[in-house]
C-alpha cells in the first residue's frame, strides 16, 4: 500500500509539474505574440558601395562585351596622391585617364570591358563610378576636369609607380548630352614612336559621376599607332543606368 500511495503521488507531482509547465510556456508565446515584431519589409541601408554596383553596367546590359573586375597589376597608381604632374592643373585628366578618383568620394568601382569579337588584343574600355557625400561636391570634381581641358592643351606629364605617361597634346570634344552634366575629351601620346588617341567622357548625374576612357593597350606595348574610340553602346547604356 505505501509503495501503491508513493507511486501515485509521484503520478501526480509529474501531473502538476506539466500543468505548470504547460502554463508557463503559454505565458510566454503570449508575450512574445505582444512583442513588436521587425517588419519583413524593412529595407536594410544600402552603402554607397553596393549603390555604385547597382548602377555599373554589366555583361548583361551590353551584349558582345566581357565585364572584369580591374586587374592591380596593371595600376598606373593606387591613389591620387601618389600621382606627380608637371603641370598641377592637368591633374584631373590624369585621374580620369587612370581610373583614380577626382575630387573627395566616398566610394568608387571600376569595371573593365571588352568586346568579346575583337578578342584580347582590341581596345579596353574602363568605366569608373563615384559618388560623392552632395551634388556639389559632384558637380567640382567635375568643374576641375572641365578647367584642365581648357587649360591642358599641350599636354603634359605624369608619373607613378606604374611608369612615366607623357601626353603631348589634349582636345575638348562633343559628346551626346547625359544626366546633370557631361564632357568629352581626347589625348594623344607618343610611345616607341607610335602615336596613340585616347578619348575620355565624363557624366554626372546627381552625385555620382561616371568616367569612361578607353585603350588599346596592346598596341602600345607593341609600337603600333591606334586610337582607342569609346564604344557608343556602353556609353548609352551606363548613361542610361546614372539616369534611373
Amino acid at each position: 500500500m505505501k509503495r501503491a500511495r508513493s507511486t501515485a503521488a509521484s503520478a501526480l507531482i509529474l501531473v502538476s509539474l506539466a500543468a505548470l509547465t504547460a502554463c508557463g510556456g503559454d505565458a510566454d508565446s503570449d508575450a512574445k505574440a505582444d512583442r513588436p515584431q521587425a517588419s519583413a519589409s524593412t529595407a536594410k541601408e544600402v552603402t554607397p558601395g553596393q549603390r555604385l554596383a547597382g548602377l555599373m553596367v554589366t555583361a548583361a546590359d551590353v551584349e558582345g562585351f566581357t565585364v572584369q573586375e580591374q586587374d592591380d597589376e596593371f595600376l598606373f597608381a593606387e591613389s591620387a596622391e601618389e600621382v606627380r604632374i608637371d603641370e598641377q592643373l592637368c591633374a584631373p585628366l590624369a585621374y580620369a585617364m587612370n581610373q583614380l578618383p577626382l575630387g573627395d568620394p566616398v566610394a568608387g568601382l571600376t569595371r573593365v570591358l571588352s568586346e568579346d569579337a575583337k578578342g584580347p588584343s582590341s581596345a579596353h574600355t574602363y568605366v569608373t563610378l563615384t559618388t560623392y557625400a552632395s551634388d556639389s561636391a559632384a558637380k567640382s570634381a567635375v568643374a576641375d576636369v572641365k578647367k584642365a581641358v581648357r587649360s591642358c592643351g599641350n599636354g603634359f606629364t605624369a608619373e607613378a609607380s606604374g611608369g612615366t605617361s607623357t601626353y603631348d597634346s589634349v582636345t575638348a570634344e562633343k559628346v551626346t548630352p547625359a544626366g546633370d552634366d557631361s564632357l568629352g575629351f581626347s589625348a594623344t601620346m607618343t610611345f616607341r614612336g607610335a602615336s596613340h588617341t585616347l578619348h575620355t567622357e565624363v557624366v554626372r548625374s546627381g552625385d555620382v559621376v561616371g568616367v569612361y576612357f578607353s585603350v588599346n593597350g596592346m598596341a602600345i606595348a607593341n609600337a603600333r599607332p591606334s586610337e582607342a574610340e569609346l564604344p557608343a553602346a556602353v556609353v548609352e547604356v551606363q548613361n542610361a543606368k546614372l539616369k534611373s
